[in-house]
C-alpha cells in the first residue's frame, strides 16, 4: 500500500510539479494496483489549510476533497484503536505534530510506505518513506 502524506496529496492534485520523480512514480503505481490511500487526518489538515487561507483549490473544501480522492481512487484510512496507539509508541512519541504522528502510524499499522518530503518523518527507522 501507499499512504500520501498531507502535502503529497495537495501536490498530486495541484500542484504535481512539486513532487519528486519517485512520489510521482509511486503514487501512479499506487493508482494501478488499486493500493492508493491517505490518513483521514490529513482530510481535516487539508480543510484546515482552506480554512486558514494558505490553501486555495479553488472549489470548496468539500468539492475539493471528493475530487481529490475520487481522482485517483484513494482509500482514506481511519484512525483504528491501533493507530492511535502506535502513534504514541516509540520514536512517534517524541513527534512534535499530533497528525504527523497520527500519518506515520497509520503507514505502519497498514504496512505502508508513506510518500513523504518530511524530513523528521523520513528519518524514523522503523517507517517505510520514499520521496
Amino acid at each position: 500500500m501507499i499512504l500520501l502524506d498531507t502535502h503529497t496529496l495537495v501536490f498530486d492534485t495541484l500542484a504535481p510539479e512539486r513532487l519528486s520523480k519517485r512520489a510521482k512514480a509511486l503514487i501512479e503505481q499506487g493508482e494501478q494496483a488499486q493500493a492508493l490511500a491517505c490518513a483521514d487526518i490529513s482530510l481535516w489538515e487539508i480543510a484546515m489549510l482552506v480554512f486558514k487561507g494558505r490553501l486555495d483549490p479553488g472549489v470548496s473544501t468539500r468539492d475539493y476533497l471528493d475530487l481529490a480522492l475520487a481522482y485517483r481512487g484513494m482509500e482514506v484510512l481511519a484512525i483504528s484503536p491501533a493507530v492511535a496507539a502506535q502513534s504514541q509508541s516509540g520514536a512517534l512519541a517524541h513527534h512534535g505534530d499530533p497528525a504527523d504522528r497520527l500519518i506515520a502510524a497509520t503507514a505502519m499499522i497498514y504496512d505502508a510506505t508513506l510518500v513523504t518530503r518530511d524530513r523528521a518523518l523520513r528519518g524514523l527507522a522503523e517507517l517505510d518513506t520514499a520521496w
